[in-house]
């Protein structure tokens, strides 16, 4: 039964993330966003408490902690094939324009600043504003985890760097564990599907994957320099480099670019100038920046020359993230049930409500709002997601028509 189950899932989780893919503007941060409203608000396929929680044991992890989001909402949903369809659907769309549009940056050097792209961060803003807003009324719902969010957003934005914000949610898991009272600590959510709940067997074969897991982490990690060593080809180097930004870097896309940069300028797969054009292109697009790796692999020599190279890289790059979560996951869902960590993970849920404010502000804000026009039309679009309750795809749609028509002014 729970195989019928799961296989009938796996095209739903493929195409809600499809639909993210298409229309995700914004970065990391907004992705979060965008996975609340479509998963928790629009779909309740899990909770606001189990959500933050899933964004917290990302933050943790190295990787691009968004598109582990959304395979771990894929693997609650429908397990590891979930997981495989959450991370086609949000990723292939960029990917793919990303391949397309490599050429038309050569060409028209200018649309990475266009008034359409500037209409999809304004969006970003709003669909920022309304996550954050919703998440405080059920993660901080009294003045200590308020006052806990409020502090974690102004510890970021003192020190805004990736390690600052693993450290912030270390310090609000220990303020709730020893501050907090027991009954302000988030219950343990269920897993989003029945079958998930496991029994003690179940449980057991899902460490052993865990293990497993880890264990295919490594050995890449560890081989792949001797083996671009050794064999002295240029592919084999530059996946090595790739493998290894997407297995140690915290932080995001923006943090694993300068990695990304001395696996492939140096070697000289392409110049800096286009390496530059390729990081435009990116973040021109919906979906994770770290899908940049598709630009650069269609510059790999010989037959990987294109959408063979492209993908090859986009493996490299996004398989340590898959790896370490699900390495991680099933320790993750037995210590959460522990007395003392719901407690902890109660000061963590308003950490991330803090982390999500402080990133409301910057990048999201002040990379996007540069005119009263602008804030007009952030005010609007949210309008139209927190009270007219509009489709985010619309709502993303016209407000690229509304910085198109702006620009034209």
């Amino acid at each position: 039964m729970v195989p019928e189950l799961r296989s009938q899932s796996v095209g739903q989780v493929f195409l809600a993330f499809l639909r993210l893919g298409l229309s995700a503007f914004g970065g990391p941060v907004a992705h979060l966003a965008y996975f609340r409203t479509e998963f928790v608000g629009r779909r309740r396929w899990l909770s606001d408490a189990r959500y933050s929680e899933l964004v917290a044991l990302c933050q943790f992890l190295p990787g691009p902690a968004s598109s582990q989001v959304g395979m771990a909402v894929g693997m609650e949903r429908a397990g590891a094939r979930g997981a495989l369809a959450a991370w086609l659907g949000f990723t292939l769309p960029s990917a793919i324009a990303l391949v397309l549009f490599a050429q038309l940056l050569a060409r028209y050097p200018g649309l990475s600043q266009s008034g359409a792209l500037h209409g999809f961060k304004l969006a970003a803003v709003a669909v920022v504003a309304q996550a954050v807003w919703g998440m405080a009324g059920s993660l901080c719902p009294d003045r200590q985890r308020a006052a806990l969010a409020v502090l974690a957003a102004s510890l970021t934005l003192l020190v805004p760097t990736a390690f600052a914000q693993v450290l912030v949610l270390l310090l609000c898991g220990l303020v709730g564990r020893w501050l907090l009272a027991p009954t302000l600590a988030a219950p343990a959510a269920p897993t989003a599907h029945p079958a998930a709940a496991a029994v003690a067997g179940v449980q057991r074969s899902r460490r052993l994957w865990a293990w497993f897991a880890l264990l295919t982490f490594a050995v890449p990690l560890a081989l792949l320099p001797w083996w671009a060593a050794a064999s002295g080809d240029q592919v084999a180097q530059v996946v090595s480099g790739v493998y290894r930004a997407g297995a140690l870097v915290f932080g995001g896309g923006h943090v694993v670019l300068p990695l990304l940069e001395a696996s492939v300028v140096p070697a000289g797969l392409l110049t800096q100038a286009d390496f530059l054009a390729g990081y435009g292109a990116a973040q021109a697009v919906p979906g994770p920046l770290f899908s940049i790796a598709a630009y650069l692999g269609a510059f790999l020599p010989g037959a990987l020359h294109g959408a063979a190279g492209a993908a090859l890289l986009m493996c490299a790059i996004f398989l340590p993230g898959f790896l370490i979560l699900a390495a991680a996951l099933p320790f993750w869902n037995v210590l959460r049930e522990r007395q003392g960590l719901q407690l902890a993970l109660a000061g963590v849920n308003a950490g991330v409500v803090g982390l999500l404010l402080a990133a409301l502000y910057d990048p999201v804000w002040t990379g996007a709002v540069r005119q009263h026009s602008d804030v007009a039309v952030v005010l609007v679009a949210w309008a139209l997601l927190a009270l007219a309750r509009w489709s985010p795809v619309l709502v993303v749609s016209l407000s690229a028509l509304a910085g198109w028509a702006m620009a034209l002014m």
